[in-house]
């Protein structure tokens, strides 16, 4: 049933109030959706109805239902996995996005979208104190912004091996070697597995106890060489030693590309900058928007140093598409139509400045800090150096136990928390990624924790030997 114009903003009116319900609802509301709500869901998966249904109708039912099955994963006692929260102007930027209905893929098609998209790209290059002039293509993720620096990276060395791979293809091309560390990333294999490079075919390097890439233990890099790095363990936060590693590859001709889906935002903090030493030589580099930033999903951005490189893997022309002679979003992504995610972008840094993003950032590293003592006042062990945002937990010296807690923890609501495995070890991790997390959020998490545990440890004493 299409709608007039008026009805239009009767409904638009109607979603921002229950948008508005929502959100106000999250700091007290549990974490987790409960059974009930989540049962409810199967009044949804009903046939495909024959006649369309009044669209208020549909908005209302879709809040009635849906909005109580979500995880309260924009609150601020969400630490299961790195997941940002998002600010209120990306909110409100996002939802007049969504009425402008822009294609992004050249400037003839959205002026706005595309001029706002580079001004985003530009502000987050000063931001992130990496080289100006750098290619830059907003995608969905992480996962899609290492495909595209990988990309870019794969076009550049065999490009200087003289072959094309867009026109050639992989039959016949010159080798290519790709070094991970042990720890690196799921997203970034899935890259490689989609770019023909295979995920099972990378050279791991070794890591120290807390996820780093061992300098000491590289292998031997060459020109056909893709160094792929981390800025910021999905577990520990650890950070690669940059600057030795890049050092390295670059005397040897290899390529350094950063996975860096959270950690590059560290560069904005003034306490937390000397992680990144040296991440700002590599070659090309990968991070989310919807994380650390804080702009609704989904969003991500891969950088190259050398945008021919980016453009090379990229680009896309047809006699029906005009270029303005500037920047056209469309030769620097993998895809041609999408939509305008560099207005949210642009809405964040603009409302935060550089001074409310430097604080975000300290602030949500203070908290994980904070998480951890509360933690280990109680006696419970903390695995990893608490440098940045994560942290990583383990209760009683069992997996069991330990799962237990996790359970109790997001049965209760109070926060949600991920269980992850670390050094073969079940454990808890903790991230804090939200802008709208304060000291008192953290404070309630960790007494809901302890009280999680206590529970795990008298279920435990009570349960039948054997």
């Amino acid at each position: 049933m299409i709608t007039s114009s008026r009805h239009t903003s009767e409904l638009l009116a109607a979603a921002a109030r229950f948008g508005a319900e929502y959100l106000e609802g999250l700091p007290e509301r549990a974490v987790a959706p409960a059974p009930e709500a989540i049962a409810r869901l199967r009044e949804l998966d009903v046939p495909l109805p024959s006649e369309g249904s009044d669209p208020m109708a549909v908005l209302s039912r879709l809040h009635e239902i849906a909005s109580p099955a979500t995880v309260a994963s924009a609150g601020p006692r969400y630490f299961g996995f790195v997941t940002g929260g998002a600010l209120p102007a990306t909110v409100a930027a996002n939802w007049l996005a969504g009425a402008w209905d822009q294609n992004t893929a050249r400037s003839v098609m959205s002026p706005a979208a595309v001029a706002l998209e580079s001004i985003a790209m530009r502000w987050m290059i000063d931001a992130l104190g990496l080289p100006t002039g750098c290619g830059a293509a907003v995608v969905t993720g992480a996962t899609m912004a290492n495909l595209t620096g990988l990309a870019a990276a794969r076009h550049a060395l065999l490009s200087r091996a003289g072959w094309n791979v867009g026109t050639q293809g992989l039959f016949g091309a010159p080798p290519l070697t790709v070094v991970v560390g042990d720890e690196v990333h799921v997203s970034l294999l899935k890259a490689l597995s989609i770019l023909g490079l295979g995920s099972a075919r990378v050279t791991r390097v070794p890591a120290d106890a807390q996820g780093r890439m061992r300098v000491d233990l590289l292998p031997r890099l060459d020109a056909t060489t893709i160094c792929c790095i981390q800025a910021g363990n999905v577990n520990t936060g650890a950070f690669d030693p940059a600057r030795d590693i890049i050092t390295a590859a670059h005397a040897a001709g290899a390529w350094v590309h950063v996975d860096g889906a959270f950690g590059l935002w560290a560069a904005v903090a003034p306490t937390r900058a000397h992680l990144l030493d040296g991440v700002a030589d590599a070659d090309s580099w990968a991070m989310d928007a919807h994380k650390w930033l804080n702009v609704p999903y989904d969003s991500g951005v891969a950088f190259c140093r050398d945008p021919q490189y980016l453009r090379g893997a990229m680009s896309l022309d047809a006699p029906y598409l005009t270029d303005s002679g500037g920047r056209e979003p469309s030769h620097y992504t993998p895809e041609m139509s999408r939509r305008a995610r560099g207005v949210e972008i642009w809405a964040a840094l603009a409302s935060l400045g550089r001074r409310g993003l430097a604080a975000l950032i300290e602030d949500n590293c203070t908290q994980a800090a904070r998480f951890a003592a509360g933690l280990r006042a109680a006696g419970y062990e903390i695995l990893n150096d608490v440098v940045l945002n994560q942290v990583v937990v383990r209760f009683g010296g069992s997996d069991a136990l330990t799962d237990d807690v996790i359970a109790r923890v997001q049965a209760d609501g109070t926060c949600f928390l991920g269980g992850t495995v670390w050094r073969g070890l079940g454990a808890v991790r903790f991230s804090t990624t939200n802008w709208s997390t304060t000291a008192g959020d953290i404070d309630r998490s960790v007494a809901a924790v302890l009280a999680a545990y206590r529970a795990a440890r008298a279920g435990a004493a009570a349960a039948p030997a054997g």
